[in-house]
Formats: structure tokens, sequence, C-alpha cells
């Protein structure tokens, strides 16, 4: 991060101004994104809970204070990342969303004072009157969706991006906790349709008899529960996912027709009635304090355990209540989760060693004495940067507090004084890459961040990109993981990524290569074979070019539409990079420095410092040479654009919805509203430039007569946007 970037992320929301606003919500929204896709995708998170959820609670005031800067592709969005290829997709008969975070008892008396005032509004609740809440430990696993058809299971997805999912049935079917049919009769028979949700989860115990047959087996061992129970429903084969001691408790319904229940915790005693196991801990409270009880309880349980919990789950338990609150963003406004604050430990700090990344970046780990922080065993713990181990001095030998909320990988506070040891010496940023080649090591100007400066001569960095190539949201091949690679690249299988295609020609050789038979081989060839097609915002994102995640890459591919164009236009912008960044910032002008790159500069979410890192990466001869040979050995399919007419109706308009629709979905009523030119918000401010008021409208549609904003009927909306044709 640039000086000035920490500048901005130093300064309170209140304090942005729109330009300080606009990039602090770009780096928010790229480092989300980055750390979304470690933990729903590769199931390894390298932040904690608490961390993530920090940088989620900024960008969502950023967007509340500047709602203009709200957009289709913000996080705040978006449930999780769109599904990875290697399972067939299902689409939600109803979305499967995420829960609001509490993290303080402020926060959850605002939660309460938010929906006794929604009730009072959209019912006739009565001041005093009771509201009762459904509360239950929240299962630290993976969020699955299970559809029944007159009792008999047939089909099960994950929750993907909450609308869109995985099909991973045939892995459900070999966990025990999940009935293939239901029970129960008369007036507890289930829906003719049904959509069970709940959670696969590992417990501790499972988990770490698991870890000690990976061990002795001599493979590593796993990092938690959660992330093995998400890694083991996510095989390919279903026989391995049975090998894994994986449970399922269900608490929630998608579909369900016809519904009888008329209360959430009704619901729960009619899944047990049908076969399921449900949460024990949980309780139907009917006050503030009765809930606040219950939280601190499960705390005090929470070592105890059988299995992990990060919090407690409030619902309003009445459906029909739940129904008239209703949902905002990608959450209901009936439900919360309540997280626990984080869990700490003491451990021996045993050493410090740097670890290469792609990009060359040197990250110091730390070495740990394996410690049991709440049921997952740690024994590493990143250590971020120089600056960082400059400011908690920590040292070998020192006995170091270690803190982990939820799943992570812990990060290590600082260290305790008392017990450091008398010959403990300062730890030394190293001055040369830890690579065979031993070539210098150059610090960013203005940033935190070393990098080994051998570029692609680095062979550490040269695994790490080929890694990042076959990830699930790059070319996702299955079969060919990060040790494989390693492998393959030490005895000269493997140098770029078109060698990766090549292996067929290799087969002979990897069949006489320890644990690799014929059917491991033919499955490998197949995988590299499928993936000879790929999109071209996949094909972007996996050549791991400086600054381009998996959503700047869809982006770029929107704008350039095929592959021959962008390979184009990005070798024009490299040959017309005449001058600096700060140059281009000065004059604002795409002439400055050529069409082409003046293009690049002012596509979303690019800008200037990515522009010029990308000119930069098309400058190096060996890096289009890598291009041009994997486009030999690919297909490299064209995206469909989506094109706004410069006479859109309401092209470059802010557009905000409130209210109940009658006539179609809110989420439709958006769609059409993106697909005119406009940008959709949830909240209202100078910049709105339309409301559109439905039935029971509250406090938005009073702002916008206060703001003297254009509203509209939902009638007039459907004449002016043409849904009703």
């Amino acid at each position: 991060m640039s000086k000035a970037a920490k500048v901005v992320a130093a300064l309170k929301v209140e304090q942005l101004t729109e330009r300080q606003a606009r990039a602090e919500h770009k780096r928010l929204a790229d480092e989300i994104a980055h750390h979304d896709k470690l933990y729903h995708e590769k199931d390894d998170p390298e932040i904690s809970d608490a961390a993530y959820d920090k940088l989620r609670q900024r960008l969502k005031a950023i967007e509340e204070r500047f709602p203009q800067l709200l957009d289709m592709f913000s996080p705040t969005q978006k449930v999780a990342p769109t599904p990875t290829t290697a399972f067939a997709k299902v689409t939600h008969r109803r979305p499967m969303l995420s829960l609001d975070n509490a993290f303080s008892d402020e926060e959850l008396q605002g939660f309460f004072d938010r929906v006794r005032r929604g009730l009072e509004r959209e019912t006739d609740l009565k001041p005093d009157a009771e509201i009762a809440f459904s509360c239950e430990a929240k299962i630290d696993g993976l969020s699955i969706s299970l559809r029944y058809e007159d009792g008999e299971f047939v089909q099960g997805a994950t929750r993907g991006d909450g609308t869109t999912g995985e099909d991973v049935t045939a892995n459900l079917r070999t966990i025990k906790d999940i009935p293939h049919k239901l029970k129960g009769q008369g007036s507890s028979k289930p829906p003719k349709s049904l959509d069970v949700r709940g959670e696969v989860y590992m417990e501790r115990k499972a988990f770490l008899d698991l870890n000690a047959r990976q061990v002795a087996a001599g493979e590593k061992p796993y990092v938690n529960p959660r992330n093995t129970a998400a890694g083991s429903l996510r095989q390919l084969d279903p026989e391995i996912t049975a090998e894994r001691p994986l449970r399922f408790f269900a608490y929630a319904w998608g579909e369900a027709e016809p519904r009888s229940w008329k209360t959430h915790s009704e619901y729960l005693k009619l899944l047990k009635e049908w076969g399921f196991k449900t949460n024990p801990l949980t309780r139907l409270c009917r006050t503030p304090d009765d809930v606040r009880a219950f939280y601190r309880k499960m705390g005090e349980d929470r070592p105890s355990l059988p299995y992990n919990i990060d919090g407690v789950v409030y619902k309003v338990d009445r459906i029909d209540w739940q129904e008239r609150l209703g949902f905002v963003s990608r959450a209901p406004r009936w439900a919360i989760a309540h997280k626990f604050p984080a869990e700490q430990a003491r451990t021996r700090l045993k050493g410090i060693f740097i670890q290469v990344g792609r990009t060359g970046a040197l990250t110091p780990v730390a070495d740990l004495d394996p410690i049991n922080v709440g049921g997952v065993v740690v024994a590493r713990a990143t250590l971020h940067n120089a600056d960082e181990i400059e400011r908690l001095d920590v040292r070998e030998g020192d006995m170091v507090i270690v803190q982990r909320a939820g799943d992570v990988i812990p990060q290590v506070l600082g260290f305790v004084p008392e017990e450091r040891p008398k010959n403990a010496r300062k730890f030394h940023f190293p001055t040369k890459c830890p690579c065979p080649l031993e070539t210098p090591v150059k610090a960013e100007e203005g940033g935190v961040v070393r990098r080994c400066s051998g570029g692609l001569e680095c062979p550490f960095q040269q695994v790490e990109r080929l890694r990042y190539f076959v990830s699930r949201n790059c070319f996702d091949i299955e079969g060919l993981g990060g040790t494989h690679i390693e492998n393959f690249f030490n005895d000269g299988l493997l140098k770029i990524p078109g060698d990766i295609f090549r292996l067929k020609s290799k087969e002979a050789e990897i069949r006489k290569r320890e644990g690799w038979g014929d059917l491991s081989v033919n499955n490998l060839v197949k995988a590299i074979e499928d993936r000879k097609t790929i999109p071209l915002d996949r094909f972007i994102n996996a050549l791991g070019i400086p600054l381009i995640g998996e959503a700047t890459a869809k982006i770029m591919a929107q704008e350039y539409g095929d592959v021959d164009d962008w390979l184009a236009e990005m070798l024009k912008a490299a040959k017309e990079r005449k001058k600096t960044p700060d140059d281009v910032k000065k004059e604002k002008a795409a002439a400055a420095v050529g069409e082409s790159y003046g293009r690049l500069c002012n596509v979303e979410q690019i800008g200037v410092t990515t522009a010029d890192a990308i000119a930069a990466f098309f400058s190096e001869g060996h890096n289009v040479d890598i291009i041009e040979d994997l486009r030999k050995q690919l297909t490299v399919e064209a995206v469909k654009r989506r094109v706004i007419a410069a006479d859109a109706a309401l092209k470059d308009k802010i557009v905000v919805f409130t209210g109940e629709l009658n006539t179609m979905t809110r989420d439709a009523a958006k769609a059409r509203a993106e697909e005119l030119g406009a940008k959709v918000t949830d909240s209202v401010s100078k910049k709105t430039s339309l409301v559109v008021v439905g039935e029971n409208a509250g406090s938005k549609a009073r702002k916008a007569a206060e703001l003297g904003i254009e509203t509209l009927t939902e009638e007039e909306w459907v004449e002016l946007s043409g849904s009703g044709r």
C-alpha cells in the first residue's frame, strides 16, 4: 500500500473527500474480493473473520456516505464469488443470502430497535409487545441447500454466490445425517416440494483424528475443520467424501410448497420429525435480556463443545413478521449473526522463515509450537511484512500471543516481555531472495512490500505463478495441485504455463513417478484437455498480471470482447506508455500517451496505476511470448458484451427502490434499471436521481421528499421502464 493510500485508509469515513472515497472504495473492494476467493473457493483464508468484517463495514459505510460509488460489482451486493466450473451449476429457487453481523451490545441493540420500529410500522404491533427470537449457535461450516420432491432427496447444492451454487448431490448422499427419504405423516408430513438448508461441518475430534492419519501417512495436515469440511464436500470423487467424517445440521428452508409452519421454532421441530438433525444449542428467547444471556452462555460453553461455533444467530420467530420486515441488499432485516470476540492463546515462536509469492513479494511467516486455539491446531502464522515484524519486535524463542477469529490462520499480536529469552536476537529482514539465485531484494517506493528482483528468473516465483494459473478462479485444472506443480517444475516437466498443455506427450514419464498410476494420469490428461477452451476473463486472470484479479479481469473482458482485440490493444498501450503516471494525472488526457493507453486508463476500476502495471507487463517480451504460446494451444472464448445505448432512458442515473412491489420482484426491477443504464443503490442522498416508491414505503420515501428528489409510483416505473410489455 502506498503512503497516500495508507493516509486515506487511516481516515474516518466522514473525513474522506469524494476522490479519496473512490480510491479507498476500490482498494477495499479488491481486498475483499481477494479474501472472498481464498475463503469460499480455496478454503484457505489468510485474515481473521474480525479483520474481514471490518473491511466490509468500512466499505458499506463509504457506500452509504457516497452512494454514487455503489454498483453491481461491489462486494456488498454479493454473497460469495461465482461458483467455478468443476461442478454443474444449480440455480436456487430462492436466494441463499448472508447475514449482517453484530460485534457489540450496541450493534445488537440497534438490531432490536430496527426490528421493533419495522414491525410497528408494518404491523399493528404495540410498543410494549413481546417479540420472540429463535436463537441458535452459529455452526462454523459450509452452507448447503437440499432439494426434496415428494419426500425424496433429489439434489444438493452449495450456496455459491447466493443465486447459483454447485451441484454436490453425490457427495451429500454420503453424509449419514442427511436423510434420503423424509419421514412424517398427517400434520407433520413434509411439503411436496422442499428446500432444506443447513450446515455441513466436521467435529473437532474427527478433525484431529483425520489429521493424525494424514501425518502418519506422510501427508500435510489440514488447517481447520471448516476448510476441511468444505474441501471434502467439493471432491470430484464421492468415495473420497465418504471417507471424511462430515456431519449436517438443518436450520432453514428455501422453497416450501405448501408451507404449514408459522414460526421458525415450529419448523425446527418439524425438521426432527422428518429425520434431520438440528442444533441442540437452540432456544426461544422472548426478551432482549434472554437473548443476551443465551449469548453469554454459548460463549462460556464454546471451548467444550464438540464442534466450532463463531457466534449466535438470532431470528424473529414469527414467519409473517419475517415476511413483513423483508430484506436489504444481501441480508434479511429479521435476522443477525452476533459474533464472538477473537480467541487468543500463547505459544513459543520457534523461528521466522520467508515465503516468496508469484509477484516476488517476500512474506515472513512465524513457525510456532503447535497450539490449540478454539479447537484448531495452529503451527504457523503470517507476519505480513518487514514493517510488521519491526512493529511487533518478535524474536525467535519468544512466547507470543496469537489470535484467531473463527476458522482462520491466526495473527501474532505480540510477545510476552517477561518470558523473552536473554539471548533472543532481533530479526533482520533478508536483503537477498532465499531462492537459489540469491537475487537482491528491493523495497517498493512508498510501500511496505519487499520483492525479489529476479522476476521470472526466480524459480520460487515461477512455481507460484504456475500454481495460480491452475487455481480454481483461473484454469481450474483438477488433479494438478501445488505439490505436483512444484515437483514437475523441479524435475523439468513444467517451466511455463504452456507446458501444462504439453504434459499429454509426457504421460509415460509421469506414470513412472511415485503416486501416479494409469487412472490418476488419465484423469489429469482429461482435466487438462477439458480446459483447452477457456473464457476470456479466466484467461486474463490466469496470466497473473500485476494488480489484475478476477473482478478486474471480467471488466477487461467486457471492455475488449475477444482475445485478439484485447491483446492487440494491450500491446499498443505498452508502446504508447511514454510518460509516467504522474504526468498522465496532471494532463488528464488520453492523447498525452496515446489512444490505446488512454482507453485502458479509463476502463472502469482500472485507472492510471493499474494501467501502468498492465502496460509494463506487456512491455516484457517473455510475457508476450508466454501468451502467444498459450494461444496456439487454446481456444479463448469471446464474451457476450453488455451494451448500454447512449440514449438509454436512465443512463448514469442513480435509482433507489423502496417499499413493496406487486408486479415484479425487487431484483427484477433493479435488473431492468441497470439495463436502462442506471446505477441502483439502497440509500437516498443528494446524488440520487430517482426513487421508485412501492407500497408501505418508509424513511427512504420521506427523505426523497425532503430532498426534492423525483419519485415514481410502481405503475409509473412500469410505464417508464417498459417492464409490463
